[in-house]
């Protein structure tokens, strides 16, 4: 398993930006895809984004898509960057690794998960 650390979170208004990170331990984590899942309270974790190992292809939900873009570096690092964010965004945002490589949508091809970070959008 690859070790996630997620930052970036915060209490922004409505059509506001706000760039999430999330920085991987393992260098194995180059082979990974990656994902960023959200969970409201009271609602179940949903898929957001993903993007393959090399990042050659991304997907993204159809709440977020237009809205929302994910790239990663090799730096170990991967990015979500949300803009024109709506009330209804407003979720622990989490990242995960699925070491297959290929992109999925499906929360139990990852086996890491970071710890989590609150994203509050409200006016």
């Amino acid at each position: 398993q690859v070790h996630l650390v997620e930052s970036g979170g915060g209490l922004v208004q409505p059509g506001d930006s706000l760039k999430l990170s999330c920085a991987a331990s393992e260098r194995t984590w180059l082979t990974h895809a990656m994902g960023w899942f959200r969970q409201a309270p009271g609602t179940e974790r949903e898929f957001v984004a993903g993007i393959d190992w090399n990042g050659g292809t991304t997907y993204f939900a159809d709440s977020v898509k237009g809205r929302f873009s994910i790239s990663r570096d090799y730096a170990n690092m991967v990015y979500l960057e949300m803009d024109s964010l709506k009330p209804e965004d407003t979720a622990v945002y989490y990242c995960a690794a699925d070491p297959s490589g290929q992109l999925s949508t499906e929360i139990r091809r990852y086996d890491s998960w970071g710890q989590g970070t609150q994203v509050t959008v409200s006016s």
